[in-house]
């Protein structure tokens, strides 16, 4: 059963990055990118997790508008071409991990300039 979870995730991610990029028009969402989805067991919701490349708040909330207005058409959009027997409820989280990823990044970065000031 957890294969078939895996298998519907991955078109859930392939077919909602197609309706975003070609079908929906809002441009509060032209510059989201869904990272990842995590369907429940029953299938019945689905969590799609979503990054941006702002982290301006204000933006943040635009966005989260945009897509909660775009919910029901990517449902709609996406019950045409899955082949499941009831498309999951969309729930929309923002990913951070990219955000963390580069607070790492930038920590790494700062820990070696200082071992290199400290060696020389």
């Amino acid at each position: 059963m957890k294969h078939r979870i895996g298998r519907v995730e991955g078109e859930i991610l392939r077919e909602l990055t197609k309706i975003l990029r070609k079908n929906i028009r809002d441009p509060r969402v032209s510059d989201v990118t869904i990272t990842a989805v995590e369907c429940t067991n029953d299938l019945s919701y689905a969590t799609v997790y979503y990054s941006i490349l702002s982290d301006d708040q204000t933006k943040e909330a635009e966005v989260m508008a945009g897509l909660d207005k775009a919910k029901g058409m990517m449902r709609h959009l996406l019950g045409q071409v899955l082949t499941v027997y009831k498309v999951p409820e969309l729930i929309f989280k923002r990913d951070n991990s990219v955000k963390y990823g580069s607070k790492i990044d930038r920590l790494i970065a700062e820990v070696k300039k200082q071992d290199t000031d400290r060696n020389d």
